[in-house]
C-alpha cells in the first residue's frame, strides 16, 4: 500500500534524510522517500505488519510535524502553504522591527555616533530587551533544531541556526549579568545581541523568500488541480440535480451549459459545442464536438450546451491521471540527486566540527572567548546544506510541470535526466511520423474522364466496403462535396479489390492484378501506376466497363511537423532513424518525406527491441518513439521511451514520457526541457557546492590573519538565505528560458 504524508519542519537534506530513516525503520515499510519542495512523504508500506498511526509516530518522533495523512486535498496543502508563508511573513516584521533599534544601540558607538545618557547606562538592558522578540520569533527554529539532535543524536541545518544564535545570546546574557553596564559604550564584555538577532531575521527572512519562491515552483500542479470540477449538474427521470462530482458514477448523464467546466470524462449524447481543451493538449483553439464525440473532465465548455454519458470518473478521470503522475514525477529523485544526498549526510556533522576546530584553533591563538565566538557562530550559520537540497528537486519540479501545461507527460526525474543524454531518436513510422490512417493523395483520370467523376465512381464502388482503403476513397470524395449512392450490386474480392454496378455500368477498384485477370487493358494507366508505386503510395485501378478509367493513389501521409522535428533533432546533434515493421518501398519513401537517412523496415516487435538493444550496447543513448502495441518492447528496451498519447495502453505504460497532444514537434520539445533542466541542476548544484567551499573557509578565518577579513555573523546569515533563495529563482528561471 502507498500513502502519501504531508508533514511540517522539513527544511534541508538532512531532514529529508533523517524523516526517511525513521520510516524505514517502522516494521512493514518498503520505501520512503520524502520531497523537500512539496514538503511531502511517500511510503510504501505493508499495512498488516505496520500498526495504526505508526508512519505518523515515527515522524513526530523524528522531530517533524503531521500535517494531513493520505494526499489529497491539494486545496487544503495549498491553503497550509499559504498559512505557512504568512507566519514566516509576521515573523520576518516582528524579527525586522526590534532588529534594526538594536543594531542601532549595538553599533552607533562603534560608528563614533553618541547615544543618549540613558541608553548608553542600560545598553545591555536595552539590547537584551530588543533581542528577545526576536529570539521569540525565531523559537521554532530553535525548538526543531534542539530536539533534533536530542531525539535522534542527528543535526539538521536548524541544529546549527539554533547552537549559532544560541550561542551568542546565552554569551551576551551571561556577560549582560557580570557586566550591566557593558556594550561599546562602556568598555564592558562582548555582548553579541546585535549577532544574535540579526542573525535569526535574516534566516527568517531567507526562509520566507525560499517559501515563497518554493510555491512558483508548484504552480503547474496546482493548476492542474484547479481544473477540476466540484460540482456536476446530472440529468434522471425525475429532472436535472447538482450533485458534488465525487458523487458522479459511469453512465450518468451530465449536462454542460456554456461557460462551464466538463466535469467528468465521458461520451457526448444530444447538442453540439466547442471547448477549450488546451489543459490536455496546449493548443489555444477550441475543438468542436458532436454526438459520439468524447470530452475529458476540466476542460471549459464553449458557447455551446450538450448532454453526455460519464465514462470515466473519480480517480479513473484523464485529469486524475494527470495530476497524480505529475506529483509523482515531482516527487521521484533523479540519478544525479544520489550524490546531494550522500554529501548532506555528512555536511551538518562537517560543519559542527570545522566550527569546533575553529574555536579551539582562535582561543588557542589567544584572540579572546569573544573572537573565538565570533569565528564559530559564522561557520555554522554560513553554511547551507538547503541549498545542496533543493538543487535537484526545485528543478524538476518545475520542470516537470511546464511540461505537463504544455501536453507532455514527464514519469519522473530520471526520465527528465535520461531525456538530457539522449543522442539517438529513433522513430517508429506508422502512427508516430505518420497519421496511421490512409488517406487519398492523388487521382489520375484516365480516358477522358475528370478527376471528380473518377471519384464519385470509385467512392460509389467503395461505400460497402470495410477495407481502410475503400474508407479513404469515400472519405475523399464527400471531403471534396461528393455523396456517393449506393451501388446496384457490390462484392469484395478478399483484399485485392471490389467489384460493383450503377446505372448499367460496370465498375472494379482495386489492384492491377485483379484488373488484369478481368481483362481489362492497362496500357494507359501503366505509367500512373509505376509513378504512384515509385513514391511507396498505394496505387488502386478504376475501370468502367473493363476500360481503365483512372488511378488513385493512397498512402498514410506525413504528419505535420515530423520534418521539422527530425530538421531541429539533427541541428541539436541528434542521431535519426526509422524502425518500422512496414514494407522497405513504403518506409522509405516515408523517411525521404521526413529527411531521415537510416531506415529498418519489416522488423517483428521483438526484433524492434533487439535492434534498440544493440545501439545501447554500442554506448548510444536512445530515445524510441512509438505509439503501438508492436512498440511496446522496443519502448521498454530503449533508454528513454516516449510513447504518443493517442496510442495504445500498452505503449504508453512502456514509455517514460507521454505525448498528450500525438505532435511529432513535442518530441524535441522533450528533449529540449531535459537539457534545460540538467543544465539548471548543474548549476544550482555547482553554486552550491563552490558557495559552501568559498564561505566556510572565510567565516573559519583564514583570510583574517594574512586580509584582516573577519565574517560577521549577520553577514553569514545573510549570505546563506541568499544561497537558498538564488537556488530557486534559478530553477524558476526554467519557466522563461524554455518560453524562449
Amino acid at each position: 500500500m502507498r500513502r502519501r504524508i504531508r508533514i511540517t519542519g522539513l527544511h534541508c537534506a538532512s531532514c529529508v534524510r533523517r524523516v526517511e530513516e525513521a520510516l524505514l525503520a517502522v516494521p512493514g515499510v518498503s520505501s520512503a522517500r520524502a520531497d523537500l519542495v512539496s514538503r511531502e512523504v511517500t511510503v510504501d508500506c505493508d499495512p498488516a505488519a505496520a500498526e495504526p498511526g505508526a508512519l505518523e509516530r515515527a515522524i513526530e518522533g523524528a522531530g517533524f510535524g503531521v500535517l494531513r495523512a493520505d494526499g489529497g486535498g491539494e486545496e487544503a496543502a495549498e491553503r497550509e502553504r499559504l498559512r505557512e508563508t504568512a507566519g514566516l511573513r509576521a515573523r520576518v516584521l516582528v524579527s525586522a522591527a526590534f532588529a534594526v533599534p538594536l543594531l542601532w544601540v549595538s553599533m552607533a558607538p562603534m560608528a563614533g555616533i553618541s547615544l543618549p545618557p540613558w541608553i548608553a547606562r542600560h545598553g545591555a538592558l536595552i539590547q537584551f530587551i530588543f533581542c528577545v522578540p526576536i529570539v521569540g520569533a525565531g523559537l521554532p527554529l530553535f525548538r526543531r533544531g534542539l530536539l533534533a539532535i536530542l531525539r535522534t543524536g542527528r543535526a539538521t541545518m536548524d541544529t546549527l541556526v539554533a547552537l549559532g544564535a544560541g550561542a551568542a545570546f546565552l554569551f551576551s546574557v551571561a556577560e549582560s549579568l557580570r557586566h550591566p553596564a557593558s556594550g561599546p559604550a562602556h568598555g564592558g564584555g562582548h555582548l553579541y545581541y546585535e549577532t544574535a538577532g540579526m542573525l535569526i531575521a535574516f534566516i527568517l527572512l531567507g526562509r520566507w523568500l525560499e517559501a515563497a519562491a518554493r510555491g512558483k515552483t508548484s504552480s503547474a500542479l496546482r493548476l492542474l488541480v484547479g481544473r477540476e470540477s466540484r460540482t456536476a449538474v446530472v440529468r434522471t427521470a425525475g429532472g436535472e440535480t447538482a450533485v458534488p462530482v465525487e458523487e458522479v458514477v459511469p453512465g450518468d448523464v451530465v449536462v454542460v451549459r456554456p461557460g462551464e467546466k466538463v466535469p467528468v470524462d465521458g461520451r457526448v449524447k444530444d447538442g453540439e459545442s466547442c471547448i477549450d481543451e488546451s489543459m490536455v493538449t496546449g493548443e489555444p483553439m477550441p475543438v468542436p464536438k458532436r454526438p459520439g464525440d468524447e470530452v475529458t473532465g476540466g476542460t471549459i465548455n464553449g458557447p455551446g450546451s450538450f448532454t453526455f454519458e460519464a465514462t470515466r470518473t473519480g480517480s479513473d478521470t484523464f485529469l486524475a491521471h494527470v495530476v497524480a503522475l505529475v506529483r509523482e514525477a515531482q516527487a521521484s529523485r533523479a540519478p544525479v540527486q544520489e550524490l546531494a544526498d550522500s554529501v548532506a549526510a555528512y555536511f551538518v556533522p562537517a560543519v559542527l566540527l570545522v566550527a569546533l576546530v575553529s574555536f579551539a584553533v582562535w582561543i588557542g591563538a589567544g584572540r579572546g572567548l569573544g573572537f573565538a565566538l565570533t569565528v564559530a557562530v559564522s561557520v555554522l550559520v554560513v553554511a547551507c546544506p538547503c541549498a545542496l537540497g533543493l538543487a535537484t528537486p526545485t528543478a524538476v519540479v518545475v520542470g516537470v510541470g511546464m511540461a505537463a501545461a504544455r501536453g507532455i507527460l514527464v514519469k519522473s526525474a530520471a526520465a527528465l535526466q535520461t531525456a538530457a543524454r539522449v543522442d539517438t531518436v529513433v522513430f517508429d513510422k506508422t502512427g508516430t511520423l505518420t497519421l496511421g490512417a490512409p488517406v487519398v493523395t492523388d487521382v489520375t483520370p484516365l480516358g477522358g474522364r475528370g478527376a471528380q467523376e473518377v471519384l464519385r465512381l470509385a467512392a460509389v464502388a467503395e461505400k460497402r466496403s470495410e477495407h481502410p482503403l475503400g474508407g479513404a476513397i469515400v472519405a475523399e470524395a464527400r471531403g471534396r462535396g461528393i455523396e456517393p449512392p449506393d451501388p446496384d450490386s457490390f462484392v469484395s474480392r478478399g483484399g485485392r479489390g471490389v467489384e460493383a454496378s450503377y446505372g448499367g455500368t460496370a465498375l472494379l477498384v482495386g489492384s492491377a492484378a485483379l484488373a488484369r485477370e478481368r481483362g481489362v487493358d492497362l496500357s494507359a494507366a501503366e505509367e500512373a501506376l509505376a509513378a504512384r508505386e515509385a513514391e511507396g503510395k498505394t496505387a488502386v485501378l478504376l475501370a468502367a466497363d473493363n476500360v481503365a478509367a483512372g488511378v488513385i493513389a493512397v498512402a498514410d501521409t506525413v504528419k505535420e511537423g515530423a520534418a521539422e522535428t527530425v530538421a531541429a533533432l539533427r541541428a541539436a546533434g541528434k542521431d535519426v532513424a526509422m524502425i518500422t515493421g512496414d514494407n522497405a518501398r513504403t518506409a522509405r519513401a516515408v523517411a525521404r518525406a521526413v529527411g531521415i537517412d537510416r531506415v529498418l523496415a519489416g522488423l517483428l516487435p521483438a526484433e524492434k527491441a533487439e535492434e534498440i538493444r544493440r545501439l545501447g550496447a554500442a554506448g548510444r543513448t536512445v530515445a524510441m518513439v512509438g505509439d503501438g502495441i508492436n512498440d511496446a518492447p522496443a519502448l521498454a528496451a530503449a533508454g528513454l521511451g516516449i510513447a504518443l498519447g493517442s496510442g495504445t495502453d500498452v505503449a504508453r505504460e512502456a514509455g517514460g514520457i507521454v505525448l498528450v497532444r500525438d505532435d511529432p514537434r513535442d518530441v524535441a520539445a522533450a528533449l529540449g526541457l531535459g537539457r534545460l533542466a540538467m543544465r539548471k541542476i548543474r548549476q544550482n548544484l555547482f553554486a552550491a557546492v563552490i558557495y559552501n567551499l568559498a564561505a566556510i573557509p572565510v567565516a573559519a578565518g583564514v583570510l583574517y590573519p594574512a586580509a584582516g577579513i573577519l565574517l560577521h555573523p549577520a553577514l553569514a546569515a545573510a549570505a546563506m538565505a541568499a544561497s537558498s533563495v538564488s537556488v530557486v529563482s534559478n530553477s524558476l528561471s526554467m519557466r522563461r528560458a524554455w518560453r524562449r
